[in-house]
């Protein structure tokens, strides 16, 4: 599988997931540095937003749309995550005033 950035292409060795399939288990860094893992969601409809980095513009807006989408969905947790220190996520959400939304780091991950 290839994907096109910036009007080149780029192998993909990795199968993209596909619409409602689980998502295995995984540990990340919370806003307040303690584990979050996705069992400790369960009996949520989880959406995760992964990008690289809350400081770049398009990112950025990703968290914004996701965090205005989750305000009318019940029974359901959006996580936006990126490999950013988790205060520098807790400090985006919390100047944009974002309280919909969690954040998470893979930072601690090789």
């Amino acid at each position: 599988m290839s994907v096109t950035v910036e009007g080149k292409k780029l192998s993909v060795d990795a199968q993209f997931p596909q619409a409602g399939q689980l998502a295995p288990e995984f540990t990340l860094c919370g806003a307040d540095l303690s584990d979050l893992t996705l069992s400790s969601l369960r009996g949520k409809k989880v959406v995760l937003n992964i990008f690289p980095s809350i400081d770049t513009p398009v990112c950025a807006m990703s968290v914004r749309a996701f965090n205005q989408m989750a305000a009318g969905i019940d029974n359901t947790v959006v996580v936006c995550i990126s490999a950013n220190l988790p205060f520098a996520a807790n400090r985006f959400c919390t100047t944009e005033g974002f309280d919909n939304v969690k954040t998470a780091s893979f930072f601690r991950e090789p």
